[in-house]
């Protein structure tokens, strides 16, 4: 059987146990703003980040923003995970022929601290996007990337490229990817356990007394 990568591992989490594995290991400023939600309930974001940083400009064409942005797609790597602070709240970072192109190059999905537009139309494609809003205002003369694969912040969080993230109906964590393996081996023991004092609960052990057996509730 194929070794499972630690992709493949972490989409099976959830962001919770992830969440209480960092704060066990000593991890601080690991959770994204809860104001970014997934467009569509049912998706989830697990994966290696690609960072994205931008900035609202007046002195650019519509033509050169649009160099910029196609390039910007581009750079992102098969099986990353975008993750953008545009540093604005006017414009959409996300749109549907920008989601159809990076689907096509084997991106995972995308997470912005800001806009997005097309939504209806991305949520058909399976696509999955986190972001803060809605808005038809698109980047077209009005934003450009600034750095591509440096780290960035978002809320109080500072997330660099390689670093790992989940995100689902719970929220968004990023995991330093110098702690991946340790997180993620040890968020599946919690769940693993999680799951023993279900079963115990169901089958009508008393819940203080599951939570002294199994050290877990």
């Amino acid at each position: 059987m194929e070794k499972q990568t630690l992709t493949d591992r972490l989409s099976q989490l959830h962001a919770s146990a992830v969440h209480d594995v960092l704060c066990q290991i000593g991890c601080d400023d690991f959770v994204l703003p809860n104001t970014i939600k997934p467009i569509e309930s049912s998706q989830k974001l697990a994966g290696k980040i690609f960072t994205i940083e931008g900035e609202i400009t007046t002195s650019h064409t519509p033509h050169d923003t649009l160099i910029e942005w196609t390039s910007l797609l581009s750079s992102i790597p098969q099986d990353y995970v975008g993750v953008c602070q545009p540093n604005t709240t006017e414009v959409a970072l996300m749109g549907e022929l920008s989601a159809e192109t990076l689907q096509k190059r084997g991106v995972i999905g995308y997470l912005v601290d800001g806009g997005c537009r097309d939504v209806s139309i991305i949520k058909e494609l399976n696509f999955s996007v986190f972001c803060s809003f809605n808005t038809p205002k698109d980047v077209v003369g009005r934003w450009i990337p600034t750095k591509l694969g440096a780290p960035i912040i978002i809320g109080n969080c500072t997330i660099r490229k390689d670093d790992y993230l989940l995100a689902d109906l719970d929220g968004a964590v990023v995991i330093p990817h110098e702690r991946a393996e340790e997180t993620i081996t040890q968020a599946e023991l919690v769940m693993n356990t999680e799951n023993a004092v279900r079963k115990a609960i169901m089958a009508g052990m008393d819940p203080k007394e599951a939570y002294l057996k199994f050290g877990k509730f």
